[in-house]
């Protein structure tokens, strides 16, 4: 007889226990174990141990199959993993991080990771064939809408597996803080007003209820009408990648050395600071014929405006000039700081409302959130659970699917939050985000690369360049030395059929595969994966931080990043005036509607997982461990310099302190 000591943990989260029975089978290369029963009542966070006894020894430990039935009610457990000692001390730990559910049998392999190729044995050749071919059955690709990236073919959130929904404990906060905050605002009177804000004054009076948050939305209140701080928006506000340098005026923007001479000062001209890389521009051309729509079936309008920013002797970033449209003319004024008040302060404003399309619809909801649905699909069909590449990118997905389908059924969808909310069309959204997939880069998604090729290497004060930096370059160090340790040559990336399969299902289904955009379709050298693998996990973590904890603390206050405009652009100057402004600006209520969702989308919640934290143990070799510790030190290094610089700073920049980044996009 052989008998093998076996230990089975209960994940330590909420609801994770049964009271349904459990059995294991312990399969090795020498055969299999009778099916054993464990006692009932699996608590969370508990271990329970057993021993199975054989008629002779099984050799090594492969696989574990744990089989829950039920007599009665059905009990959900969450298995963590199991342990299993051999008659020869022989030790082997089984990452198991999944719900079971129903009456079920599910086989879990032993920790360490594999690659197709590493697989000798015949039975877990099979086993990795059936864990693919069940998970591309369970998570297949639909078309949301054309000209947009796939997603999973689901129609709610009550259509999620267990494994990619959210934890209970995440989904009571979430929950609760929408019930608050909508309830807040209701009380207060705010969603029940469809009528023009009667002081840029009272537009405080939103936020200030917001207890413990509203320190930068004061900042905000108090310097948005400065140029200044208009221009470090494009820097280090909520849409940081669009600015670029500017050496050749477009011929869209006839803006002349005359319209600028007293911005820039003296002893220079435009074309000299072009040439010396001082001049920026922001273009957002994408906005161009957009359908506008109606709020209270009141018409919105929508500009696609042109900005001309200087970078001063201070190093300060301002707007020299901004043009409404992209066709100049008597009807198009370019706007200067030298105009009246209001007219500089109202064009200023629909840049910020451009931004604010430009930001939500493409820099967030595209290049954060589809894009991590995208890389979590295709995961999740093309590598199997033993897989190294699956250990590492599966923690950078967690929730990203559930707050996704979430999002398609009550804030992107017709009749959601942005419908309502925004000056633009359900159809108009949609059109923006295809506008925005065919201009998107593997360059402009590679931060190293994308700061270059936008010529913005030297503009000082650029926290989000130099922050991230950091971040990717940490990032880049943890993927490779994991990339180094599972791949011995680049015959080893090009032999790898699953990570091959899995490049190409997100060139496929993500990037519709337009090979214009630069999108590998397939990777051949170690270092092509390890830049691949870069610019996921940055992706997915740091970039989305960046583009989405700042979206209340800098929209908060309405005239900073306004959600739909009520009047037309100007066609001429001299007409702006305070009311004219407050009538353009969006309704209270609508205000109000827009706010609870930045609140939410901007929230800390509970259950957060921060970047470099992986508390389910999916490595079992000795350097992939070691290698997540040097990470989290990286990431600690880098906390600490962020918290040096901000402690002096009048406005702090942290939204890609390390200490703010989740692992994955989970809201």
């Amino acid at each position: 007889m052989a008998a093998y000591k076996v230990k089975v943990m209960t994940g330590d989260v909420l609801e994770a226990g049964t009271r349904n029975r459990i059995y294991i089978t312990l399969v090795g290369t020498r055969g299999e174990s009778p099916q054993t029963a464990m006692s009932y009542k699996f608590l969370p966070g508990t271990v329970k141990e057993c021993t199975v006894k054989c008629e002779q020894d099984l050799g090594p430990i492969v696989l574990v199959r744990l089989t829950k039935s039920r007599l009665f009610l059905e009990d959900a457990w969450f298995c963590k993993e199991v342990h299993v000692t051999a008659p020869d001390g022989t030790a082997y730990r089984f990452p198991c991080y999944q719900w079971l559910e129903g009456i079920t049998t599910q086989e879990f392999r032993e920790g360490t990771g594999k690659k197709m190729a590493d697989d000798d044995l015949e039975i877990l050749k099979e086993h990795r064939r059936k864990e693919l071919k069940a998970r591309q059955e369970a998570y297949q690709w639909k078309n949301y809408a054309e000209g947009w990236p796939c997603c999973l073919n689901v129609n709610s959130i009550f259509d999620l597996d267990s494994n990619i929904q959210f934890s209970f404990t995440r989904a009571k906060s979430f929950k609760g803080l929408l019930i608050y905050e909508g309830a807040t605002h209701l009380l207060s009177g705010f969603l029940s007003r469809p009528n023009s804000w009667r002081s840029l004054d009272e537009m405080r009076s939103i936020f200030s209820r917001t207890k413990g948050r509203d320190i930068v939305p004061e900042y905000v209140a108090s310097h948005w009408q400065e140029d200044a701080f208009f221009g470090y928006q494009f820097l280090n506000g909520n849409n940081p990648i669009i600015i670029r340098n500017c050496t050749v005026l477009p011929e869209k923007f006839p803006v002349t050395q005359e319209m600028v001479a007293d911005s820039l000062g003296r002893g220079t001209t435009l074309g000299k600071e072009m040439k010396e890389g001082r001049i920026f521009i922001v273009d957002y051309e994408v906005l161009q014929g957009i359908p506008e729509g109606t709020i209270h079936g009141r018409q919105q309008y929508v500009a696609a405006p042109l900005c001309l920013l200087h970078q001063d002797a201070n190093g300060h970033l301002r707007p020299i000039a901004i043009q409404l449209s992209q066709t100049p003319g008597p009807s198009s004024p370019i706007f200067l700081p030298s105009d009246d008040e209001w007219d500089w302060l109202l064009a200023k404003t629909w840049v910020r409302n451009a931004d604010f399309y430009s930001h939500q619809v493409i820099t967030h909801l595209l290049r954060t959130h589809l894009f991590g649905e995208v890389f979590a699909v295709a995961t999740l069909r093309q590598l199997p659970t033993c897989h190294p590449l699956f250990k590492l990118l599966i923690p950078h997905f967690r929730f990203t699917l559930h707050i996704n389908t979430l999002a398609r059924t009550v804030l992107i969808n017709p009749g959601g939050v942005i419908d309502k909310g925004s000056g633009v069309t359900h159809e108009g959204l949609l059109l923006i985000l295809q506008r925005g997939l065919e201009k998107v880069t593997y360059t402009s998604l590679c931060l190293p690369e994308d700061i270059q090729a936008r010529g913005v290497s030297f503009i000082p004060n650029y926290h989000y360049r130099d922050d991230g930096m950091s971040i990717w370059e940490a990032i880049k160090r943890f993927v490779s030395g994991m990339v180094a340790f599972y791949y011995t040559d680049n015959a080893a990336v090009q032999g790898d059929v699953e990570l091959q399969a899995w490049v190409m299902d997100i060139f496929t289904n993500g990037f519709l595969g337009q090979t214009s955009s630069g999108i590998p379709s397939s990777l051949k050298t170690v270092a092509e994966l390890n830049k691949f693998l870069t610019m996921v996990v940055f992706t997915c973590s740091a970039q989305h931080a960046a583009v989405n904890n700042g979206q209340y603390d800098l929209g908060a206050f309405l005239p900073n990043a306004p959600s739909s405009m009520r009047h037309p652009p100007p066609g001429e100057k001299g007409k702006a005036f305070l009311q004219h402004f407050l009538d353009t600006l969006p309704e209270v209520d609508t205000t109000a509607n827009i706010l609870v969702a930045l609140i939410l989308l901007s929230s800390r919640l509970e259950d957060i997982r921060l970047l470099g934290h992986y508390p389910e143990e999916r490595f079992t070799e000795a350097e992939p461990r070691r290698l997540i510790r040097a990470f989290q030190r990286e990431l600690e290094d880098i906390h600490e310099r962020i918290e040096e610089r901000n402690y002096t700073a009048e406005l702090r920049y942290n939204y890609m302190n390390p200490q703010e980044i989740e692992n994955s996009i989970s809201i």
